[in-house]
């Protein structure tokens, strides 16, 4: 028996690889958790976006606090059992009338996980319809496995490396998956899927979490770090990651640092090693 996710949903994901909106918290406590992002970006005088997204549950109690919150979890465990690691996170801000965006990609691109069985919940933390550039998906694409991405230099996208499909998709049929603050999606590692630019009057601001099972592993060879979040781990697949006590703390600051270095430099050997061209733009 599914804990939060119908029989019709678990379907659609199987057949179509996402499932969109699903409801887990209030828009208040959204616009709460929007509020803590914000107050550190002032502090800061930064804006978390490409460069400074990567793994904020390890520096915030309140993003601690959304990635094991049962209202997701038990909608995740539905799709991939109960034993679950957090693997990564990114920050997804667009500023109103920016012209920041997302390419065309899957998401398991220079992840290194074996199998391709993360799951990704997008939690928005402001509401984001079609006109603030949500997420727009290729239904059932996660079907054709991997495939060839190249990198674009183009300081808009949003995506690390600029990874964007490397051949064409029949995006003939694509569908949007707008949410409401508080809600969130799930979609499938390999799902091909973009976002265009905020035309919106407000920000759009959602955290990108990608779980995955603990029989999961990185085929990288050097070990990264992975957050155990619900279940047991017998696999030891990853080093643990530790959960902040203080806000940007410096032990916090300092693990945070470590675990996003070990993650991009994984990230790099997998980019040189599957890199099919250099798109510029």
């Amino acid at each position: 028996m599914p804990k939060k996710l119908t029989q019709e949903q678990i379907a659609g994901y199987e057949r179509d690889g996402y499932v969109c909106p699903v409801d887990a918290f209030s828009a208040g406590q959204a616009r709460a958790w929007r509020a803590s992002m914000e107050a550190f970006e002032r502090a800061e005088g930064r804006k978390m976006t490409r460069g400074h997204n990567f793994k904020p549950h390890l520096l915030f109690p309140w993003v601690d606090e959304i990635v094991h919150a049962p209202e997701v979890l038990d909608a995740v465990e539905d799709l991939i059992g109960p034993d679950i690691r957090l693997f990564h996170l990114t920050v997804w801000p667009k500023d109103a009338g920016s012209g920041a965006y997302v390419s065309w990609h899957q998401d398991a691109t220079y992840f290194a996980l074996e199998p391709a069985c993360h799951v990704t919940a997008w939690v928005a933390l402001t509401d984001a319809p079609i006109e603030a550039g949500c997420m727009e998906v290729v239904p059932g694409s996660h079907k054709l496995g991997q495939l060839p991405h190249a990198e674009m230099q183009d300081t808009e996208n949003l995506l690390s490396r600029g990874q964007t499909l490397a051949i064409d998709v029949d995006r003939q049929r694509t569908a949007s998956m707008p949410v409401k603050a508080g809600q969130f999606s799930l979609h499938h590692t390999h799902l091909v899927h973009n976002s265009r630019p905020n035309r919106w009057h407000d920000r759009r601001i959602g955290l990108g979490i990608s779980y995955i099972p603990t029989w999961a592993r990185c085929t990288a060879t050097s070990r990264v770090t992975a957050m155990l979040v619900r279940g047991e781990d017998r696999y030891g697949n990853f080093d643990d990651e530790r959960r902040p006590v203080e806000e940007a703390g410096p032990a916090e600051r300092a693990f945070h640092a470590e675990a996003v270095a070990r993650f991009r430099a994984m990230n790099a050997v997998e980019s040189e090693e599957n890199k099919v061209a250099v798109v510029k733009r």
